[in-house]
């Protein structure tokens, strides 16, 4: 893919100070050398938070205090772009981003706002690289490491920072956390072209199909379950529909399975025909219901005159009761009469106490009895209403009692009609019922014959399931992988014997199961963490980094960005540099030695013939202590800049 740096780009918090442009030269071999904190090891980090990282990686407090965009300018087939991001503050980042886009770029003196979403720069740069929407989850696990191949996964080959240039465990940038790892290893296969946008198209589609055809076999399996066992009766079920008289012959013995089944389709043809109206039944059951409402209406009326005369008989009862009462009263004071009769002096025999007639006491009894004698007389006898009112009730308790009775005496007469009715819709429905059977059982015979639905659907699947299965296998997705890493390392061992490596010819396998590297030896194949010495790791970082470049070019189209970047390559000399006693005159950045010197140089020297072989396709970018003697004569190293004597990547006036 061709996706080289232009610069990169960083603007000041301050309006009033020119952003400042760091240049790169297209297809060529770039070096920035310098000292210790010049901000050399923030340009990786710096690409690659323009180019859409989770977070931001660039230093803080230095270039972050006095920076408030950074940015990057590539060069691709649509022309340039111009990727911004702005500084996040606290934040890990921020989404904030502004695009510019045209066959060349002027960079804009201040961004003042954003334009557009890290999300939408990434998807722009997903169909950029062209990578396929489609992910890696054909079983649909729901696993986030079979996600969809992204621009982001493609970071892993252009980036060697300081910590992964020579380091024996990894060999890929981020491959040191998990879930980069894990994904690196899902989307290497699609890298090497060995599983293409089409394939994986073809593995989705065979996937649904597959799971189609097994739930459509599964219903045909169990269709043919229950039409075997349907055929094993299938003269019963022809001897049932002539005993149910839908069948105007009786059975042939002779008779084969094609012609019971012709006679069965007759039956489920001529059904309308041979259910039983049920008219009569409607009826009676009409007749029914209404008997049924009017002898509960009946009912309730006889409950509400019981209750009446139940009460008026009660009444009655209390009437008569109240006047024996009274009666009693009335002769109990009749002896007030007798003494109210006597004479005025009178003495009683018992106490000797006279008596007057017209004492207080007597006069009171005597009115009390007067009472009685008027209350007596007027219940004496009945009301004539009374009585009249309880001769009603007791007139219509008895005809709604004969009612009731007359009701009964016709609900069972309706209920003896009806019940030949009742026989006759019951075996309709059972007809009924049969004839549903019967029409499902056709209906499967139907469907399994040549010509049936379900077995021409599960035909079609199994067809399909085919040609997607062949288009699979033409792939070859293990094969292909397995020649797509011969071919890197073919290229990874034409490169290592110049460079600085103890077993230059022995050859080499990338493993992408491990994302490390294997180095075959007569005796034993050693992985790069048993090899020791950190000129082999370098050397083999190197070799195979190039090599994967060379691959993904000649094999375009590919989303690989054609750059690399190595961060301070030559840092494994640096120890046996350091080692020795610093002379004062050689201030921060003392000479290697000559031997350190011919190493660092071999590892330019391979870059230089990697870029050269490639014929500009790539770029490289070197970040690096070593200074122009150790590759200043070589015409085709580039010398973007010099970061010493105050130099650095942030201009000291921003500080």
């Amino acid at each position: 893919m061709k996706f080289q740096i232009k610069s990169i780009v960083l603007w000041s918090r301050r309006s009033e100070n020119a952003p400042r442009v760091v240049p790169f030269k297209l297809g060529a071999v770039n070096v920035i050398s310098g000292g210790s904190k010049t901000g050399k090891s923030a340009i990786i980090p710096l690409i690659d938070y323009c180019l859409g990282a989770d977070k931001c990686a660039i230093p803080v407090e230095t270039i972050r205090n006095a920076c408030s965009w950074f940015g990057v300018v590539i060069e691709c087939e649509e022309g340039q772009k111009l990727l911004a991001r702005r500084e996040p503050g606290q934040q890990k980042s921020t989404s904030d981003m502004f695009l510019l886009e045209g066959n060349e770029i002027v960079i804009p003196q201040q961004i003042t706002s954003k334009n557009t979403t890290s999300d939408a720069v990434k998807a722009k740069l997903d169909d950029l690289a062209g990578l396929s929407r489609l992910d890696f989850d054909f079983e649909q696990s729901g696993s986030g490491f079979k996600g969809r191949p992204s621009f982001r996964d493609m970071m892993a080959f252009t980036f060697q920072s300081q910590n992964i240039v020579a380091n024996p465990d990894i060999l890929f940038f981020k491959a040191d956390t998990y879930e980069h790892r894990e994904k690196l290893k899902t989307v290497f296969p699609y890298v090497l072209k060995a599983v293409t946008p089409e394939t994986l198209a073809a593995k989705h589609e065979l996937e649904f199909v597959t799971r189609q055809l097994a739930r459509k076999e599964r219903e045909l399996d169990n269709i043919k379950k229950v039409s075997d066992r349907w055929q094993s009766e299938l003269r019963a079920s022809a001897v049932q529909a002539r005993e149910f008289g839908l069948l105007d012959n009786p059975l042939p013995q002779d008779a084969s399975r094609d012609d019971l089944l012709e006679l069965l389709k007759e039956v489920v043809l001529k059904k309308a025909a041979t259910i039983t109206d049920s008219t009569g039944v409607s009826e009676a059951m009409d007749e029914l219901i209404s008997l049924q409402r009017e002898e509960s209406e009946v009912d309730a009326k006889l409950q509400q005159l019981r209750r009446r005369l139940t009460e008026m008989n009660k009444l009655k009862e209390n009437a008569a009761n109240y006047r024996d009462a009274l009666t009693i009263q009335r002769d109990r004071l009749g002896v007030v009469r007798w003494i109210e009769g006597m004479n005025a002096e009178h003495v009683c025999p018992l106490c000797e106490s006279t008596m007057d007639a017209e004492s207080n006491g007597v006069r009171e009894l005597v009115s009390a009895l007067t009472d009685v004698e008027a209350t007596l007389k007027r219940t004496a006898s009945t009301p004539a209403s009374f009585d009249r009112e309880l001769l009603r009730v007791k007139q219509e308790f008895d005809q709604n009692v004969e009612r009731f009775k007359g009701i009964a005496i016709r609900l069972e007469d309706v209920q003896r009609r009806s019940a030949s009715a009742r026989d006759a819709q019951y075996r309709a429905t059972e007809v009924s019922r049969f004839l549903g059977r019967l029409d499902r059982a056709l209906e499967m015979q139907g469907a399994l014959a040549d010509g049936g639905s379900l077995s021409e659907e599960v035909e079609k699947l199994r067809v399909r399931q085919s040609e997607l299965q062949k288009i699979v296998d033409q792939a070859g997705g293990n094969g292909r992988v397995r020649r797509a890493l011969e071919r890197i390392s073919n290229f990874a061992g034409r490169l290592l014997p110049g460079l600085d490596a103890e077993r230059p010819d022995d050859p080499i396998e990338l493993s992408i199961t491990d994302l490390t590297i294997r180095v075959r030896g007569e005796q034993r194949d050693d992985y790069l963490w048993e090899i020791g010495s950190g000129a082999n790791w370098l050397s083999y970082h190197v070799a195979v980094s190039l090599a994967l470049q060379q691959f993904f070019i000649a094999s375009a189209p590919n989303p690989v960005p054609s750059f690399l970047v190595y961060d301070q390559p030559s840092q494994v000399y640096f120890p046996r540099r350091l080692a020795r006693t610093k002379s004062k005159d050689e201030g921060d950045d003392p000479k290697l030695l000559d031997e350190d010197i011919v190493a660092v140089q071999k590892v330019f020297g391979t870059l230089v013939e990697a870029v050269s072989t490639l014929k500009g396709e790539l770029q490289v970018i070197v970040l690096d202590h070593a200074g122009g003697e150790v590759w200043g004569g070589s015409t085709a190293v580039h010398l973007v800049e010099e970061w010493r004597g105050g130099t650095k990547l942030v201009p000291l006036e921003w500080l």
